[in-house]
């Protein structure tokens, strides 16, 4: 039997082409089942966990994980699957809600450049810079020749932190109206989770048409070499969390992470 094609790969929207999410089956698993595709994501959380500790202990890599969705789409849940392998010490969240008064004084990037990841670190978006090319574009808060001259700022943005030693993985976690219909109703109807329900979303669900439009071209537009979009059939919670884990941890065995020598250290040491 052969090899698996690698989610990384398979996932990618290839720099230069168009994202077409219609063409995308958000229930599309892969060819895993769901005992199978928890198996996986177990391993790759234990293989993560180690990536992140020499990661942690090199301090020469920086990492950022975007993550982008509709509502409901399961950024939280991403999180929370990624965090049973990541350190508190070395790992952060950001999220991005509507700006503030002091952050709308400021550059569109301001708040997003204050929270990108330092030496060792791993930084996750709960959306990102790419708020002000979906929501602002969909609401028509800023006009279309703003809004549209935003593309090349985020590829330029993106770049400078990939130069620098940024390493950018961002995934854009894709349902369909269905599966975003039954979350909304599971959240109203848990009490559990009820806190989390926004009648605003309903409101939303009316704009899909327009958001899907405004996140192909996100995808198309700023899906780079050295900081490509993956699209992630979320449907499936579980296929999810597989995918994204896999993705993330190939992306740091890809840095050729070591624990780094001691050569300071005396030879003979003597411990009583």
């Amino acid at each position: 039997m052969p090899p698996r094609p690698r989610l990384l790969d398979a996932l990618r929207v290839k720099p230069g082409g168009r994202a077409r999410l219609s063409n995308i089956d958000p229930g599309d698993t892969h060819g895993f089942n769901e005992a199978r595709a928890r198996e996986q994501a177990a391993k790759h959380l234990a293989r993560l966990q180690t990536l992140q500790e020499m990661l942690f202990a090199e301090r020469r890599h920086r990492i950022l994980i975007v993550l982008q969705g509709i509502d409901t789409s399961g950024k939280d849940g991403v999180i929370k699957h990624l965090s049973k392998a990541l350190h508190p010490l070395g790992t952060r969240v950001a999220a991005f809600g509507v700006p503030t008064e002091p952050e709308l004084a400021h550059d569109y990037l301001w708040r997003i450049h204050a929270q990108v990841p330092g030496n060792g670190q791993i930084v996750i978006f709960n959306r990102s810079h790419y708020e002000s090319v979906l929501v602002e574009r969909v609401h028509e808060l800023v006009p279309k020749k703003r809004w549209s001259r935003r593309y090349d700022h985020i590829n330029d943005f993106e770049r400078l932190l990939t130069d620098e030693g940024t390493t950018i993985v961002k995934c854009f976690l894709h349902i369909d109206r269905a599966a975003q219909l039954e979350r909304l109703r599971s959240r109203y109807d848990d009490p559990t989770k009820r806190w989390k329900f926004n009648v605003g979303d309903l409101e939303e669900r009316k704009l899909w048409d327009a958001y899907e439009a405004a996140f192909e071209d996100a995808l198309s537009r700023c899906s780079t070499r050295d900081a490509p979009w993956y699209v992630i059939p979320a449907n499936h919670k579980w296929f999810r969390n597989l995918a994204v884990g896999e993705i993330v941890t190939d992306t740091l065995a890809g840095l050729g992470l070591e624990y780094p020598a001691r050569d300071d250290l005396p030879k003979n040491l003597v411990f009583s």
